[in-house]
């Protein structure tokens, strides 16, 4: 038997349903479960953590210093380095820190973050940007 257009539509008809049939019955994961699954996932978290700590550094540092530094990394004993823009940046928060750290600290424990100490580095920015 030769196979005409005709055929070929039906034979590709009769594959996209049982396509479809399969697509329908399949067991799907709720929005819920599939939340709750990557908040327990490591990487996310700290995604997450490392997108929220941008947000408040530029509320803490202000509309003057949010775009001339960022939280960088977090060194030992609670020490988080923000990387900036210039020294002259660099030495204009060092003379903050102490008002930044009282600004940061309920936005840190609610990010379940441990700071007690602010470095300032211009050498970082480079990685920043």
């Amino acid at each position: 038997m030769k196979l005409t257009p005709i055929h070929f539509f039906i034979l590709a008809q009769n594959n996209r349903d049982a396509n479809l049939k399969k697509i329908l019955y399949t067991d799907f994961v709720s929005t819920e479960e599939l939340m709750a699954e990557l908040l327990e996932k490591k990487e996310f978290k700290k995604a997450m953590t490392r997108s929220n700590l941008y947000k408040f550094w530029g509320r803490v540092a202000g509309a003057k210093f949010a775009q001339k530094s960022k939280p960088y990394s977090m060194i030992s004993n609670g020490v988080m380095v923000i990387a900036c823009e210039s020294p002259a940046v660099a030495q204009e928060l060092l003379l903050k820190k102490t008002q930044l750290l009282v600004k940061l600290k309920p936005y840190l424990e609610s990010l379940k973050i441990n700071v007690k100490d602010l470095r300032f580095d211009a050498k970082k920015w480079s990685y920043i940007e």
